[in-house]
């Protein structure tokens, strides 16, 4: 399988611990972002939406958006399971995931930041306030939802693991202040120790800058 991904991309880094915590094997296409690769055509016809990640199947077929790749992981590769048997712990896992994907990293995302420097004229002190601003509004949401344990529910990593950790990364990277939140800062911590957390970091990557 082929990886379309940018090595500091949030959503691109979920799908690679995903791969990693199956003992999955993949090749990194990078897609420089930095660089507006993905807005080239021969980008455009693997994924419409112009973003990372995009996974090719070995059958040619292509998956777009982080949380869709790792549901298909999930279903085709079922051990070690990502998503809590129990339909309710289920139905949480996928919120507290969805709260990060759908709700922070949107309007975190380089897209909207270059939209509000290059169109709206905004200056960096205030895309940084921005960027705080919604992390900090997130992040206190998800500090109440972590359950007691090791990592987000409990004693076993699950989706929800998967993605707070590459938003705590680009918090950190942004000098996001994290002291009001002891659970999540204990979380990534407790993930940190894993191998298949630690090999999917950024600075681990083969198109890192």
């Amino acid at each position: 399988m082929q990886l379309y991904s940018f090595f500091r991309s949030s959503a691109a880094y979920r799908v690679r611990i995903a791969f990693n915590l199956k003992g999955l094997r993949y090749e990194t296409i990078g897609i420089p972002l930095s660089k507006g690769s993905n807005l080239k055509p021969d980008y455009q016809a693997i994924n419409p939406q112009m973003r990372v990640p995009a996974l090719k199947l070995d059958s040619g077929e292509i998956l777009t958006q982080s949380l869709a790749i790792i549901e298909y992981l999930d279903e085709t590769n079922p051990q070690p399971p990502l998503l809590p048997r129990d339909p309710i712990a289920r139905a949480k896992v996928r919120a507290f995931a969805q709260a990060i994907a759908c709700d922070i990293h949107p309007l975190n995302n380089t897209s909207p930041l270059r939209y509000l420097k290059n169109e709206l004229g905004e200056d960096q002190a205030r895309i940084d306030a921005w960027y705080h601003h919604w992390v900090l509004e997130g992040f206190a949401a998800l500090e109440a939802m972590i359950e007691p344990g090791s990592y987000c529910f409990g004693g076993g990593i699950t989706l929800a693991d998967i993605c707070l950790v590459p938003q705590v990364t680009n918090a950190r990277r942004l000098k996001v202040p994290l002291d009001r939140f002891p659970r999540i800062v204990a979380v990534d911590a407790a993930c940190a120790k894993l191998p298949a957390f630690e090999a999917a970091r950024p600075e681990q990557q083969p198109d890192a800058e």
